[in-house]
């Protein structure tokens, strides 16, 4: 009998359809997705707590698909306390003070577009947008950042940022921080905008990430292009 995880996968698989769907990606036909569910039930088998719900693990796809992406922001994985993550890199549905990676991506957005400075850490309206907040591992395991690094979730990112950059005409690459850089070489950056920063976590200390302006520069070279510039602000 299939656990949580992999029943959350085929139904994520149920509702993709076409051949844009996301599900198109060799890590969804190749059985490579099949292997990481069974991993990460594996984990929720011993008692673990795997974050976030399984009905939530695919949202940053569910929410933005292939051919909506207009930017792209990658995120390293989920928020380890439960009740925080949602399935988007960065977005936070805690009760708590805001956490401190995210505090300095709204803060930055507020200053650079001159909003003030949002109380939510929710970023549904990002990803409805087009924005793609993809994480390196779409799970962890409460109280142990990193868990689920090495489980092979790693293999979607890489595939998904290709596929962007290849069927895409025109996406701004947010690009955070060193393992969202790597990223870099997929990208054909004669047709894309890739802007590369530090991370914003305070950890960071070369603080190179503040006073880069990220959000009116993908702004005004998606208007640039025709497109339609993301509202950045939060409710």
């Amino acid at each position: 009998m299939s656990g949580p995880f992999a029943k959350a996968l085929a139904d994520f698989r149920a509702r993709q359809t076409g051949p844009d769907a996301w599900t198109a990606l060799p890590f969804f036909t190749d059985g490579s997705a099949d292997l990481v569910a069974a991993r990460v039930d594996a984990v929720t088998a011993t008692g673990a707590h795997v974050l976030p719900p399984p009905e939530a693990v695919f949202n940053s796809l569910a929410l933005t698909p292939l051919d909506k992406v207009k930017v792209v922001i990658l995120g390293q994985d989920p928020y380890p306390t439960p009740g925080d993550a949602h399935g988007l890199a960065f977005s936070y549905r805690g009760s708590r003070r805001l956490p401190a990676s995210l505090r300095t991506i709204l803060a930055e957005m507020a200053e650079d577009l001159g909003e003030p400075m949002p109380k939510s850490g929710d970023l549904t309206k990002w990803a409805k947008q087009g924005v793609l907040l993809l994480n390196t591992a779409l799970t962890v395991e409460a109280g142990k950042a990193g868990a689920h690094l090495k489980l092979g979730w790693s293999a979607l990112v890489d595939q998904a940022v290709s596929a962007v950059s290849e069927r895409q005409p025109a996406v701004v690459f947010l690009l955070w921080g060193g393992s969202a850089r790597k990223h870099a070489a997929q990208v054909d950056q004669t047709k894309h905008l890739v802007i590369e920063t530090g991370h914003p976590s305070p950890l960071n200390r070369l603080r190179d990430f503040r006073g880069t302006r990220p959000f009116s520069r993908a702004n005004e070279w998606l208007a640039a292009r025709g497109l339609m510039p993301v509202d950045w602000r939060l409710a």
